[in-house]
């Protein structure tokens, strides 16, 4: 049987913008003279994967969704992929969308990862900042470098791939595995958006770049994002899904105790019934959150 697909109650606008030479695809929703809400995505996702939340929230805010530069509709960039660049990126996209006007940062995952460091390193840019189901990285091991070093030298001269899905029905599977509880329908129209057609004209890959497959040679340093979260002024928000392995290392590996004390606003909360994906998850509640936390003073 042919699966449904969710009909949009508030489809997305979709433009292509260059952002530092690169073509950048923008989703956004609602009134540009709202609000403007950015929604940062996370590691090979797309920024239309925001659409459920959207649905809930695009009469209330001008939500802007961007494709991070390699993934989705963005261009891939042949010199690789370096997080400072998308920092460098978001700046120009706010510029673009808001001028100097304050603005407030939702990001998943990498994209909570992205938004935490921009809002410590341009902390008069933000009113509000919600990290969903991430709290930066643990740290790296210095005596790490050598191997890393190596290790990214060798997938230099390899070829990387994504996964490869033999139909668009494989897929869904897939974001089901990945968002438990999700609609078959939504299910369905977030793996359209994922996927991309193989050169070989049979099956599915993600419309990703391969080159996000390597490691990044430069360690994670914690203390250095540490540094960037005590400049944090923004009333900001962690949220987790309650069954996120995340949210379960964050209460007891000592990330609650470490982040409270680095961000001097910052206060945390769960959704039930979500792990990671909880934006595909949980979407309703989480958007009753979302417009609770930026209505609060």
């Amino acid at each position: 049987m042919k699966k449904q697909i969710y009909t949009p109650m508030h489809p997305s606008k979709r433009e292509t913008i260059e952002i530092r030479g690169l073509p950048y695809c923008i989703h956004t929703w609602g009134d540009p003279d709202r609000t403007a809400v950015y929604l940062l995505h996370g590691w090979a996702d797309t920024g239309l994967s925001f659409q459920f939340l959207a649905d809930e929230m695009a009469t209330d805010y001008f939500l802007i969704a961007p494709d991070w530069r390699g993934f989705g509709e963005s261009g891939w960039s042949p010199q690789g992929y370096w997080f400072p660049d998308y920092l460098a990126d978001l700046e120009c996209i706010i510029e673009h969308f808001s001028g100097p006007a304050a603005i407030s940062l939702i990001g998943h995952s990498m994209g909570g990862n992205i938004a935490c460091l921009y809002a410590g390193i341009r902390p008069q840019r933000l009113s509000h900042l919600i990290s969903l189901d991430v709290f930066g990285l643990p740290d790296s091991d210095a005596a790490r470098a050598p191997e890393r070093y190596a290790q990214w030298l060798n997938q230099l001269q390899a070829q990387q791939s994504f996964s490869e899905y033999e139909n668009i029905d494989t897929l869904v599977q897939h974001i089901e595995k990945l968002a438990p509880g999700i609609s078959p329908e939504r299910a369905k129209f977030i793996a359209d958006s994922w996927a991309k057609p193989r050169a070989c004209g049979y099956g599915f890959t993600v419309k990703a770049d391969p080159a996000h497959k390597r490691v990044n040679p430069v360690l994670y340093r914690r203390e250095e994002a540490q540094g960037c979260w005590r400049k944090i002024i923004a009333k900001t928000l962690f949220l987790y899904g309650e069954d996120s392995r995340f949210y379960k290392s964050y209460r007891e590996d000592g990330f609650q105790e470490e982040c409270r004390s680095s961000i001097e606003n910052l206060s945390d909360d769960c959704l039930a019934d979500a792990s990671h994906m909880l934006h595909l998850q949980q979407p309703e509640a989480l958007a009753e959150r979302v417009k609770l936390f930026l209505t609060s003073d």
